[in-house]
């Protein structure tokens, strides 16, 4: 084939990929989509999942928007009670909530005892007029223990908005719709918006954006950078688009497939960048190597040099690379199974496109033209030499501190904690966090957790031991710090009970008889809404429904509290009772483990995957541990650090496990492959990994400066999760690659492997 004829192949191949990659943008302009509902990550077969499903319908458990109306100078006056019930009509005119689920002052049920027996009305159906019945209706307000410190602070200055959210119609444009709509009340009273929806809707709006602001930054650090270790233009910009169209492929493919993004899975490009310029590297590295040392070549002969030597270490990083992702689909978290899968098929796609679009782009462009440099007058192989052989000579030291290394981070390990908190996402200082932490002080909580107590036996649960066990667990929680007030079917019967003996407090208990509680029941289904009972009691009265109202969704706190309830788990089964728990709450801590057990499984599966696929590719199960070691290190290491440092695992940081799979076998593939073929051209030891280290111990080198420097940009990223992202990232780099060029070369060069009686063998 002439050299024009390979020349316009070259530009088949360019023009080729270019055309499919500018197709699948259009596909992702016109059909990708963001998932923002976080119950979609959940999935939805594990057991905890489908019970708490199924007691969600049971008694109608909704995630609340909860929406703080503040006056300092006092709640009972006119304009700011006219403000609570037009913000509650507003609400319920809304399509995304039912009328009925709508609670506030305006809606609430004021349970009281009259001549007749019971009463339930509204505490105000129209604004009070006079003094006289503002100072009645705050009266009324005060001794009713059901709303006040509930939708009423105990310092009467804040009333509370509590809107039931269903299921499934949270979306971008909702959480812009109700924010404006809380605003448009503003002044002169603070309206504060706060509740799990609102975090949730707040991390998926602020997450992406800020991702789509900060890799563009990484991505122009990483130019730079590149640049300034490949010295050339094309070369950086053929570096550059190999991880440009290996993103647009994965992300194309997923709007082809109806899959949404996640916010998990907006992390892919991040993901193929630190994999992606590793092969462009190493390619131009052996590119510009072989030309300094062989005058007068020509383009075709360097191209085929360089995938000759470069195809089966670039082949073999990237298929253990897309196993160490494809491992994640042990996961059962939907989100983390397409992150692992796309960013597997991004990795297989950049392999691609390094081996065919780079030697195209050289065919067409050209090769900048090399200074030919002498070994004995390169400082590159000076400095490479030099390495190798005072790291043989302190191999005691390197081995030592290595050992001491592994002991402390297996103790950090044992401090690694999982946190399924998304309000510990945002900065402390920030809007959703204030919000937050305003409405937490003046009430209960704006996290939930619900305790479902269930029977196999018709009304168990009006028998007054186990309501009176019911207060006893809602009084014990509620002594957990974090815990602020709890609800139940027990407050209801105590409020009656006390209503129907002159509003003494001594009567605000359960009373002895269940044909008492029984009747109360009756009253009060016939004088109030009958709809507000089943939300803690079935019709059967075999089911209970316990909310637990918490100041933090912090993990650490959701297991406190559970730890509280558990106590009681013995009592209630002795009478034939069953404690389960459901809510956003206990589905967000169940939802972090399974991602934790995730990673164990997916990381020990993708290790034994790739020993053996190292094995195979190197003909040596020797070969295939040795490989293993900066893999094995680098997630020793990286977790140990994080409980070191208190940084709990995530979502996000959690998957720095796949990240250090990826970067420290292609690390250890491509140095291993180079010490082979030196082994066979050499037979010295020495001489072996004096070349390895100046060949692949450079571009290693290379390949770690350019996403280290390019993933600590991460770190001025106003969204910690990405600042944990970029640190773990480049300390991962960090470690992967020294862990390859110190202790797994130590390994390699000691083990005599590729080596046998007929080679030299110079010891140090």
């Amino acid at each position: 084939m002439t050299q024009k004829s390979m020349k316009n192949l070259a530009w088949v191949v360019i023009i080729a990929i270019m055309a499919v990659s500018i197709f699948f943008v259009f596909e992702m302009v016109k059909n990708a989509s963001m998932e923002t509902d976080l119950d979609e990550y959940m999935p939805k077969e594990h057991p905890a999942f489908v019970y708490s499903d199924q007691a969600e319908k049971w008694f109608n458990i909704k995630d609340g928007i909860l929406i703080a109306i503040e006056n300092v100078d006092g709640i009972y006056n006119q304009a700011t009670l006219q403000k609570i019930k037009d913000i509650t009509e507003g609400l319920q005119d809304m399509p995304e909530f039912e009328a009925a689920d709508i609670v506030s002052l305006y809606t609430a049920d004021n349970i009281i005892g009259n001549e007749e027996g019971l009463d339930v009305k509204s505490f105000y159906k129209n604004v009070p007029q006079t003094a006289e019945k503002l100072k009645e209706l705050q009266l009324n307000v005060a001794s009713n223990e059901m709303v006040q410190g509930r939708l009423v602070s105990d310092n009467n200055q804040v009333a509370l908005v509590v809107a039931a959210l269903n299921d499934s119609v949270f979306s971008m444009e909702f959480y812009d719709k109700i924010l404006a709509f809380a605003d448009s009340f503003n002044g002169p009273e603070e309206i504060y918006v706060a509740g799990v929806p609102i975090v949730e809707g707040t991390m998926a709006y602020l997450g992406p954006k800020d991702m789509k602001t900060m890799v563009p930054i990484v991505i122009l650090v990483i130019v730079i950078i590149l640049y300034a270790v490949l010295r050339s233009v094309r070369n950086t910009l053929a570096t550059l688009f190999v991880v440009l169209f290996s993103t647009i492929w994965a992300f194309g493919l997923m709007s082809l497939t109806g899959i949404p993004i996640y916010a998990v899975t907006i992390m892919i490009p991040v993901m193929l960048i630190a994999i992606g310029v590793a092969d462009g590297i190493h390619l131009y590295n052996h590119l510009d190597l072989f030309m300094q040392e062989n005058e007068g070549v020509n383009k075709i002969e360097a191209i085929k040099d360089m995938l000759k030597n470069m195809w089966k270490p670039v082949v073999m990083t990237s298929v253990t690379t897309a196993v160490g992702f494809i491992s994640l689909l042990t996961s059962e978290v939907l989100p983390i199974k397409y992150f692992g899968l796309f960013t597997a098929f991004g990795v297989m796609a950049a392999m691609v496109f390094s081996l065919v679009f780079i030697p195209a782009a050289i065919m067409v462009f050209g090769i900048k033209k090399k200074k030919i440099i002498h070994k004995d007058d390169n400082n590159h192989a000076s400095f490479a030499y030099s390495f190798a052989e005072k790291t043989l000579k302190h191999k005691v030291l390197v081995i030592s501190v290595t050992a001491v290394l592994i002991f402390v981070s297996i103790f950090g390990i044992g401090k690694v904690w999982i946190n399924s908190s998304f309000l510990e996402n945002f900065e402390r200082n920030s809007d959703i966090v204030r919000t937050d932490a305003f409405v937490n002080k003046h009430f209960g909580g704006t996290s939930m957790i619900n305790v479902i107590l269930e029977s196999e036996n018709d009304g168990v649960m009006l028998q007054h031991d186990v309501q009176k066990m019911m207060v006893q667990m809602q009084t014990s929680v509620e002594n957990v710090e974090t815990v602020g007030s709890s609800f139940s079917i027990a407050d209801y019967i105590k409020r009656m009970n006390k209503v129907m003996n002159a509003d003494e407090e001594a009567f605000n208990v359960i009373p002895d008889e269940n044909d008492l509680i029984a009747q109360y029941l009756l009253l009060y289904e016939m004088s109030g809404d009958p709809e507000n009972l089943w939300k803690v009691i079935d019709y059967d009265y075999k089911k209970a429904n316990i909310t637990f109202q918490l100041k933090s969704d912090n993990s650490k706190e959701l297991n406190k509290a559970i730890e509280a309830i558990e106590v009681f788990r013995k009592p209630f089964e002795e009478k034939g009772i069953s404690i389960n728990y459901a809510g956003s709450g206990y589905k967000a801590l169940v939802f972090t483990g399974l991602i934790l057990t995730g990673q164990i499984k997916s990381l020990i599966l993708s290790i034994i995957i790739i020993i053996l696929l190292l094995s195979l590719m190197f003909k040596k199960l020797s070969i295939g541990l040795i490989g293993s070691i900066p893999v094995v290190l680098t997630a020793i290491i990286s977790f140990g650090l994080m409980g070191l440092l208190n940084i709990p695992l995530s979502t996000t940081t959690a998957l720095i496990s796949s990240i250090a799979i990826g970067i420290g076998i292609d690390y250890a593939v491509h140095f291993i492959d180079r010490y082979r073929i030196n082994a066979l051209e050499t037979g010295d030891k020495l001489a072996t990994i004096r070349e390895t280290m100046h060949h692949s111990g450079r571009a290693i080198a290379f390949n770690a400066v350019v996403v280290i420097v390019g993933f600590l940009v991460l770190l001025f990223s106003v969204f910690p999760p990405n600042r944990s992202l970029g640190a773990l990232v480049s300390m991962n780099m960090f470690i992967s690659f020294l862990a390859t060029v110190t202790i797994m070369y130590l390994v390699l060069y000691k083990s005599n492997v590729f080596f046998n009686k007929k080679n030299k063998r110079t010891d140090i």
